[in-house]
């Protein structure tokens, strides 16, 4: 019985000696990914620049495998960095812990962190694979500021954090 057993795998290793190889040509030629695939974070911003972070550290909190740092400060006259009254002054992700569950992206109030379909954050170097705030904002679209600045001429926070069709 061991002996037509050992003759089976054989015939599966033989049957496999012809058969075209899959040959991926990844680098040169990158497979699309799917639309709700979770990559990398981003920490999003609003029309005019601010960051929609408020530091409220939330998404550290629903993080389970405590990947995310999260140091709020608060905004001024003079350094307003998002439109209410903090803003994350520090923002870390340490890739090297991140499962990618996206539970960061539920808890956050002000949809500032979203994933996106990035894949390709290999490093040599773990202390690279810790994203800071440097690394992790969108960025600055045409028409948008850098901050710190105002927040637009006759708005008040209420305008930016009420959504259109909650009016």
């Amino acid at each position: 019985m061991s002996r037509l057993a050992g003759l089976a795998g054989f015939g599966v290793t033989f049957k496999s000696m012809f058969k075209a190889p899959v040959t991926e040509q990844y680098p040169e030629d990158k497979a699309p990914t799917a639309a709700r695939y979770h990559g990398r974070h981003q920490l999003n911003r609003y029309d005019d620049g601010l960051e929609k972070c408020i530091g409220c550290e939330l998404c550290a909190w629903a993080c389970p495998a405590d990947a995310i740092y999260v140091e709020g400060a608060d905004n001024t006259d003079a350094q307003r960095f998002s439109p209410g009254e903090r803003y994350g002054s520090v923002y870390q992700i340490n890739y090297l812990r991140c499962i990618g569950c996206g539970l960061c992206i539920e808890a956050c109030p002000t949809r500032a962190l979203t994933m996106t379909n990035e894949y390709e954050m290999a490093d040599d170097n773990r202390t690279d694979l810790i994203y800071g705030k440097d690394k992790l904002l969108a960025p600055l679209q045409p028409g948008m500021t850098a901050p710190p600045h105002p927040m637009t001429p006759g708005s008040s926070a209420k305008d930016y954090y009420l959504r259109q069709d909650q009016e």
